[in-house]
């Protein structure tokens, strides 16, 4: 028998919420993590992007507060979501209100890049859930304007690439202040040492969800290189955005300035595209994805910041014009295609300075990518090179050399000392 999201004991209105979506069975994801979260377990889960993973924490939560009803804490929350980006927290906060439409929760969102003052209004009154990422909400936590004494249910989502952004220290100063007697929630779609121990330090008796194993990829989306000197790379881009089959794309690109030109180039050639990164505004970023998600736009060319978090189940294709320098960022690159049960395609452009990160990327997940030689900028030189990987502020790593011996002390003696007075004083 099928599993449907009725058989999961959810209140009756998150249930016509569902079904207003068309949702009418769980992911493995969901049907593994809800009933243990409806029974108040922590949870250590497990899943690659495109999982259902929202929905996976946010309806048990939600459902929480639908037969718990009771008034928010004054300047907090009764949930708090942490994410690493402001669009992911976006994207988050936008979950919890499509499933909660009948229910009416008060949801805010905290992040950077914008004023704190409709953020701080929100929180005077209290509100159920808080969608944050960790830097601004330490921010207001710092200044009293927020106070999480009161929380239930905490959820870190996309735990390893916060990790990743330097987020350790205000993800621990954040929980100093949670109650201890709190609902806690980690999800990760990798498992190194570091999230482990964060596992460890914030769960208690968890059950763990895995769907996958976090270094694999998605076996939908078909994946391959093509080798090309770096001077190749913005022509072979657009010749592959301009065939038929590409629908919307997402090209990734390892700096800001970089996403720029190819988007002006791509531009110029009449593909309707959008530049996504951390030197945009918070207005910028919103509208440059509205219009992706809306097909206006075709192509959004983006930093790893866009990495996670972009959930538009049209994108046919991604093109790493650049490999990341950390080989589990390609996992989470590919998985802006092949959403929603559909087929995609994930194309690396690889030229010789950065062949070694191609050998990391293929070493994460257990496979080499199947190489596309047949087009006019091959290049067998950027195929075999043994160059070491760019460092990240561009061009090869410097051979570092060795310090020179140092110099024999001399050691001087009084009548020496006495001589050298007299010379000075006759100078």
């Amino acid at each position: 028998m099928t599993m449907t999201f009725a058989n999961l004991a959810l209140a009756p209105l998150l249930l016509q919420a569902l079904a207003a979506e068309g949702y009418t069975s769980p992911t493995p994801i969901q049907a593994q993590s809800i009933p243990m979260l409806l029974q108040g377990r922590d949870m250590l889960g497990m899943a690659q992007t495109g999982t259902g993973k929202t929905a996976a924490f946010a309806l048990p939560l939600l459902h929480r507060l639908a037969v718990n009803p009771r008034p928010a804490p004054k300047g907090g929350a009764r949930v708090l979501v942490l994410a690493p980006t402001r669009e992911l927290v976006s994207q988050i906060a936008a979950g919890f209100e499509t499933f909660g439409r009948h229910l009416q929760p008060r949801v805010i969102t905290i992040f950077g890049g914008v004023s704190q003052f409709h953020q701080v209004n929100a929180l005077k009154e209290g509100v159920d859930i808080i969608v944050a990422a960790p830097g601004r909400l330490l921010d207001l936590i710092d200044q009293g304007l927020c106070d999480l004494s009161g929380l239930e249910a905490l959820v870190l989502d996309e735990a390893d690439q916060m990790l990743d952004m330097g987020f350790a220290k205000p993800i621990e100063r954040i929980v100093a202040t949670l109650p201890k007697d709190r609902h806690t929630l980690l999800f990760s779609a990798t498992m190194p040492k570091s999230i482990a121990a964060l596992a460890e330090s914030l769960l208690h008796d968890p059950v763990k969800v895995e769907i996958a194993p976090p270094s694999t990829t998605v076996d939908r989306i078909e994946q391959s290189v093509m080798f090309l000197d770096a001077a190749h790379k913005k022509a072979a881009l657009l010749a592959l955005l301009q065939t038929p089959e590409i629908g919307q794309a997402v090209v990734f690109t390892l700096q800001k300035n970089i996403a720029n030109e190819v988007c002006a180039f791509i531009s110029e050639a009449g593909i309707t595209a959008e530049a996504l990164h951390g030197n945009k505004s918070q207005g910028q970023r919103e509208r440059a994805l509205d219009a992706f998600r809306a097909g206006t736009v075709q192509v959004l060319v983006a930093t790893d910041i866009a990495a996670r978090g972009i959930d538009v189940d049209t994108v046919t294709h991604v093109f790493n014009h650049d490999l990341p320098s950390l080989p589990e960022s390609y996992v989470h690159r590919i998985g802006r295609t092949g959403r929603a049960g559909r087929s995609g395609f994930a194309i690396t452009l690889c030229d010789a300075e950065q062949r070694a990160w191609l050998h990391d990327v293929e070493r994460e997940i257990g496979r080499a990518l199947t190489v596309q030689a047949d087009h006019q900028w091959h290049s067998e030189d950027a195929r075999h090179s043994t160059m070491r990987a760019p460092v990240l502020g561009g061009g090869p790593v410097k051979q570092i050399k060795p310090p020179k011996e140092p110099r024999e002390r001399k050691v001087w003696t009084e009548e020496e000392k006495l001589a050298a007075r007299r010379a000075a004083k006759v100078a």
